[in-house]
């Protein structure tokens, strides 16, 4: 029923104005429209990203939006560490980690977290 549809990453953030000068500046996230009562649409490829004001971001500990980049992926990871973007790094069998991107079967992955610990991943697919 819902496979034909685009699926949408929603984000919750404690202060929007922070959130915002990091999709914006930070990931190069264009705004979708004016922002309504706490909530800010950003156009990401195909779909729609949203964050919105929340008192409980920050609390999930899984990966919360993944950026299929392909072959792009060593520009953007460069791109991301220019703008300050600490990578994150797991312990996880068969994977290797050097200098925070992870290694896995002919892919190459790394995660970053947003300023209220929301969890990104770009990976080589």
């Amino acid at each position: 029923m819902l496979g034909q549809f685009d699926a949408s990453p929603t984000l919750p953030v404690k202060d929007l104005a922070r959130a915002r000068r990091f999709y914006e500046e930070t990931l190069g996230l264009a705004p979708e429209g004016d922002s309504e009562m706490g909530v800010r649409a950003y156009r990401a490829g195909g779909v729609v990203l949203t964050v919105y004001e929340s008192e409980f971001s920050g609390t999930n500990q899984g990966t919360a939006v993944t950026w299929p980049v392909g072959q792009r992926f060593d520009a953007v990871v460069a791109a991301l560490r220019d703008k300050g973007v600490a990578f994150e790094t797991y312990d996880m069998p068969g994977v290797t980690v050097e200098d925070g991107v992870h290694g896995a079967g002919g892919m190459k992955l790394v995660w970053f977290k947003d300023p209220d610990g929301n969890i990104h991943h770009v990976g080589s697919f």
